[in-house]
């Protein structure tokens, strides 16, 4: 059996998290966007850590450009820890 050889990248800073664009984010911190096929309005995206210790977020399809990086730039702080405000209600997050 081999093992993992993943290593967590540095964490980003709350300046690079809200400001990068998100594609060069996703490729600095090694996690890939991957549609889910969740079809429920009040899902908004995952982050889910893979075996290996990679991660991906899975997001909804057919949501707006606004929602869909700004949900993933969330989920990104809370998978590295960034220190941001709490989303207002009715965003809830779980597992971290």
């Amino acid at each position: 059996m081999q093992q993992s050889t993943c290593t967590m990248p540095e964490r980003p800073t709350v300046d690079r998290l809200l400001d990068a664009p998100l594609p060069q984010l996703l490729a600095e911190t090694g996690v890939e966007i991957v549609d889910s096929s969740i079809p429920d309005r009040e899902f908004f995206g995952a982050a889910i850590q893979r075996k290996n210790g990679d991660f991906i977020l899975a997001m909804p399809t057919g949501r707006s450009e606004l929602e869909h990086d700004t949900m993933a730039r969330y989920l990104l702080a809370q998978v590295f820890d960034v220190d941001l405000p709490r989303l207002p209600a009715p965003f809830v997050t779980t597992g971290f």
